[in-house]
């Protein structure tokens, strides 16, 4: 209960500080992630590693990570993806592989100077890629953006996780038979994507069916919160008695279960169901994101060496210039090809969890483990508040939200 209790008031302050950073014209996800540093392990500890490290506190952060998975699938309207459903998978590869390869060969040449073995680069190559979704999404939902890059970057979150998934444990097992450390078998990767998604069919179906016949407030949040509460569960029970040594991505389990009644109920009352869950919605995010920067340690931005800036560098031209390649190839909107991009930055919550991945599988060797420690956390602390400011004024500068 005292952890609850403290985990609370945490969230609070957290709500607070976004007004106030509000107040001068910045996204309040940044004030969210500043609490969650200033109140986690690594500082004030009124959320200790006791807390994250509490069953009841990852239930909660998993059921709140399927939940804001509906701001996702409740844009995947197939009808209305279809019209550009080839430019988006294109622009997805682009940003994706392109971040990948560019960040792997700037590291490959690096290491190769600095003898250090090159499979690390492919590794960080492999952390590189991937986008954490709920900043942007938390920039969206606040500033009700909307728009060709807000239209582009929804479906693309779902997307872009994917192949995350797919490249960073294909190069981790790669990486893991030649060095002792267990790892994901590769027949196990494509369970990890159609698992999740498997998951949230089954449940989003008779969701669907109720929702496209049962109406009112009350009756609608009720098949909602039941729904996400069977989906996480079921994921819950296949991740810990079926599966080991792996974690289903419980954001996509509630992308599918939302883009199934998505596509089953029709506009208007998909604009109802998605305004009574607005409230909910919110509060997942903001519990996210002080999740997300409650395990940041602010102290390493003072240690960042030239790995921390070259990584940030690198991955940074990879995303914008691997999204406008692609954009401008499949001749997607001007403000697409211009800033989508800015929009991929935020990174930190999967770089961290690639990185605890990785450095398993490096046991054996401490020093790579140090390098590959010591970069990617302090480059999630100062990434991650770059990137909340790029990203608004990517949104900005698209005219997708109000220039404050």
């Amino acid at each position: 209960m005292i952890q609850l209790l403290q985990w609370l008031m945490v969230i609070v302050l957290a709500a607070l500080a976004g007004r106030l950073i509000s107040k001068i014209k910045l996204p309040s996800i940044l004030g969210w992630l500043i609490i969650g540093m200033l109140f986690g392990p690594h500082a004030l500890g009124l959320i200790p590693q006791s807390i994250l490290d509490a069953v009841w506190y990852k239930t909660v952060i998993m059921w709140m990570q399927c939940a804001f998975g509906l701001m996702l699938g409740t844009e995947l309207v197939w009808k209305e993806l279809k019209s550009c459903g080839k430019g988006l998978i294109v622009t997805t590869l682009t940003q994706s592989l392109g971040t990948y390869c560019f960040v792997t060969l700037v590291f490959s040449i690096i290491f190769i100077l600095a003898d250090v073995p090159v499979y690390l680069a492919f590794i960080f190559g492999g952390i590189a890629l991937a986008t954490a979704p709920a900043p942007a999404l938390s920039i969206v939902n606040e500033f009700h953006a909307k728009g060709p890059v807000t239209n582009t970057l929804l479906p693309m979150a779902v997307l872009d996780d994917i192949v995350a998934i797919i490249v960073f444990f294909t190069v981790n097992s790669v990486v893991a038979s030649s060095v002792s450390g267990g790892s994901v078998p590769l027949y196990m990767i494509p369970v990890m994507v159609l698992l999740p998604v498997i998951i949230g069919l089954v449940t989003g179906l008779p969701a669907g069916w109720l929702l496209k016949n049962v109406r009112g407030r009350v009756q609608t949040l009720a098949i909602l919160l039941i729904g996400i509460t069977l989906t996480a569960g079921i994921g819950w029970l296949i991740n810990t008695k079926m599966l080991s040594g792996i974690t289903l991505n419980y954001m996509l389990m509630g992308v599918s279960f939302s883009a199934v009644f998505t596509n089953m109920t029709g506009k208007e009352r998909l604009e109802e169901i998605t305004d009574y869950f607005h409230p909910i919605l919110a509060v997942s995010l903001l519990a996210a994101i002080v999740d997300l920067g409650a395990p940041l340690n602010y102290h390493l931005i003072l240690g960042a060496g030239f790995y921390t800036f070259l990584y940030i560098g690198a991955r940074g031209a990879g995303k914008y210039f691997g999204a406008r390649f692609g954009a401008k190839a499949m001749k997607m909107p001007d403000a697409v090809q211009k800033y989508l991009g800015l929009t991929l930055l935020p990174h930190s919550g999967v770089s961290l969890v690639f990185t605890g991945i990785a450095c398993a599988t490096l046991a054996s060797q401490p020093q790579l483990v140090g390098i590959l420690q010591g970069t990617i956390a302090a480059a999630a602390v100062i990434n991650e508040i770059i990137a909340v400011i790029a990203a608004k004024k990517g949104f900005e500068l698209a005219g997708e939200i109000e220039r404050i």
